[in-house]
């Protein structure tokens, strides 16, 4: 019995299926998504879609679907699905839609009439291949089956359009075809574990629809080529493979294939299973480099998120190997102390003042789950010490610690947090100066630097830093705390102090070193919970400020108005769930330990099975942005093991 249930009556309507999405991923950078429909709602959609290292090392849809059509008597029933202008849908086959569930993987059944029907996908977790099992559950005559290959052979971030120029030739292989529809790509093979007949019949099929994409303001309308289709007879009780991957594969051994990789994945019959398991989709093992995805389906590698995600992607499972091994990916581009916004791209932008210090917290949170503090400082003392030295002596965009000991960052046109949503070319969000968040991971990491010294016996590096912490933590009060307020300053720039209510003193409140008392903690966790708290994350400003903004709708400068305005992130939950923690023992765990069940709804909702990367403000919280985050994922587990530890 799968633990994800769907609502078996409402599988053919769609505007229940065509919310729901899929998501798969392997460990070589690919996957697959659609909804629960099969109908495509994204250019991001497909199912194989894989980067492509020979043009530009991003993703590429290949194959964007694959329609089935059963036949018996001359009578052909089709159950695919496409949106074209006007709401109109070619095939229906949704409405022959009669299972869908999710445990290891995902199978949807149809009935035709007396033929009983079913489809389950898998990706290779290590190669550019795509598995799909069909199965004739029940049949009473003699059944043939028909696949139609949608092909895009375009970047995730395009749309294909009919043309010229497209190599719509293909060549046999094994039980198939293959087919390169434009130079620098790699061959598509689609090849089955039975011989087939492919009957070619060229065409574009024009204006297939996206709906998602025309409601965030973008293209939507797409062309897309079909070489033919393939037909063979298929028996009942007996299954077929069918693959799609970049290189040409074996047909006898796709069966095989298909339950070897199957045993492979973890059954998803728990809310923490269902967790674990899109935790495990993030990361990427691709020759000898480990690294993690911020978000499907069009992030890439984000340090900042990479170190904030690391703890509840790869500690709460004990992979501590696979950690190091990606705090080394990170650490191969950081440079003059900061690292980059985003990795893999030339000319890396390193505007940004915080994402250092979370690598600081990331090495905490090791420390702390191994109690190897010496070996983290011989490991990494290099690199620590570089931080430290660049901060204070002063990086890349004015980044320097003043004379009282902060850490302030200045650039008029750049966003250095976070928050960086931009309006004009501009920061939407002026949080020039000293960021309240930044100067709580300032004082955290010197204090957790000296922590891992002392652990080694660096005296000369505790002797150059040990005067440093009691002077930032009374500038800290100094310049950020107010009696009257009973929070602290989202930011400081000179004499201005931005009272805004934000989420970002949360994490101050949280931290192990924080220069805040036990009270003080208090108060501003109970602003943050009547201000800010909400059931899918912390809105990042208070309802009561004039500025805030409780929905992210409309055109794509509209949704960036809102993004740090008043839409909630569920990352920053881990931080308000930990400080409670701290302050409430025992007596906070039924509030919390709620807060976090509450996302188990989230389960069947938007993507299955996962969290996507921010919520509306205001209520019903509907889920926005990318479809799966990967700190907000690593989030939830790590708050709901702080909350078993808790309890233990």
């Amino acid at each position: 019995m799968s633990y994800l249930k769907f609502d078996k009556s409402r599988l053919v309507n769609l505007e229940y299926s065509l919310s729901r999405e899929v998501l798969r991923s392997n460990r070589a950078g690919s996957y697959i998504s659609t909804t629960i429909s099969g109908c495509n709602t994204r250019k991001y959609h497909g199912l194989l879609v894989c980067p492509v290292d020979e043009l530009d090392g991003d993703k590429h849809v290949l194959l964007s679907s694959l329609d089935e059509t059963i036949i018996q008597h001359g009578a052909e029933f089709n159950l695919g699905i496409h949106k074209y202008e006007g709401d109109y849908f070619e095939p229906k086959g949704h409405k022959y839609i009669r299972d869908y569930e999710v445990d290891r993987v995902p199978k949807t059944t149809f009935r035709v009439g007396g033929v009983v029907f079913s489809k389950e996908r898998i990706l290779v977790q290590n190669e550019q291949q795509v598995l799909t099992r069909y199965t004739l559950e029940e049949a009473n005559s003699p059944t043939t089956l028909r696949l139609k290959p949608f092909m895009a052979f375009r970047s995730v971030h395009n749309l294909s359009k009919a043309n010229m120029y497209a190599n719509t030739k293909y060549q046999t292989v094994e039980n198939g075809i293959k087919m390169k529809m434009y130079e620098g790509y790699p061959d598509l093979h689609m090849q089955f574990s039975k011989s087939v007949e492919f009957i070619s019949v060229p065409d574009w099929y024009k204006d297939i629809e996206y709906v998602k994409e025309q409601n965030r303001g973008y293209d939507y309308k797409e062309d897309l080529f079909i070489p033919g289709y393939f037909e063979m007879p298929i028996k009942k009780g007996e299954s077929i493979v069918f693959s799609a991957s970049t290189t040409e594969a074996k047909p006898n051994s796709f069966k095989t294939k298909f339950t070897r990789e199957l045993s492979k994945r973890p059954p998803r019959d728990t809310f923490m299973s269902n967790l674990i398991n899109a935790a495990q989709q993030f990361f990427i093992i691709k020759d000898d480099v480990k690294d993690v995805i911020a978000g499907f389906p069009w992030y890439g590698s984000i340090p900042r998120q990479t170190f904030v995600s690391l703890p509840g992607l790869a500690l709460e499972q004990e992979e501590y190997e696979l950690f190091e091994d990606i705090i080394d990916t990170q650490l191969k581009n950081l440079k003059n102390g900061l690292f980059p916004l985003v990795n893999g791209k030339q000319n890396l932008a390193y505007n940004n003042i915080d994402t250092s210090l979370w690598f600081f917290w990331a090495l905490q949170q090791y420390a702390k789950e191994t109690n190897n503090q010496k070996h983290i400082w011989t490991k990494y003392k290099k690199e620590i010490k570089q931080i430290l030295d660049s901060f204070r002596n002063g990086t890349d965009y004015n980044i320097k610690m003043a004379e009282n000991g902060l850490l302030a960052g200045y650039s008029d046109n750049l966003a250095l947090t976070w928050m960086d949503s931009y309006l004009d070319g501009k920061p939407i969000v002026n949080r020039n100066g000293m960021p309240v968040e930044v100067n709580a991971l300032w004082y955290n990491a010197v204090c957790f630097a000296l922590e891992l010294a002392k652990s080694a016996g660096a005296k000369s590096f505790e002797k150059e830093w040990k005067e440093y912490p009691d002077k930032i933590a009374e500038s800290f009060m100094n310049e950020f705390w107010c009696d009257e307020h009973s929070y602290l300053a989202d930011s400081v720039n000179g004499d201005y102090k931005d009272w805004s209510i934000r989420p970002n003193m949360v994490i101050a409140a949280a931290l192990d070193y924080t220069p805040l008392s036990k009270e003080q903690r208090k108060e501003v966790l109970g602003i943050v919970k009547h201000q800010l708290l909400t059931p899918r994350g912390l809105r990042t400003l208070s309802p009561r400020n004039a500025e805030y903004e409780g929905f992210c709708v409309g055109s794509v400068i509209e949704r960036e108005k809102t993004l740090h305005q008043g839409t909630a992130w569920p990352w920053l939950l881990m931080f308000f769930v930990e400080g409670y923690l701290k302050i409430h023992k025992r007596g906070g765990m039924p509030f919390v330990k709620k807060l976090i069940e509450g996302f188990e709804e989230e389960m069947t909702e938007h993507c299955i099975g996962t969290i996507p990367e921010n919520y509306n403000g205001n209520p019903p919280h509907y889920g926005k942005g990318a479809i799966s985050q990967a700190w907000n994922v690593a989030a939830i587990i790590r708050s709901y093991k702080l909350i078993v530890n808790f309890s233990e």
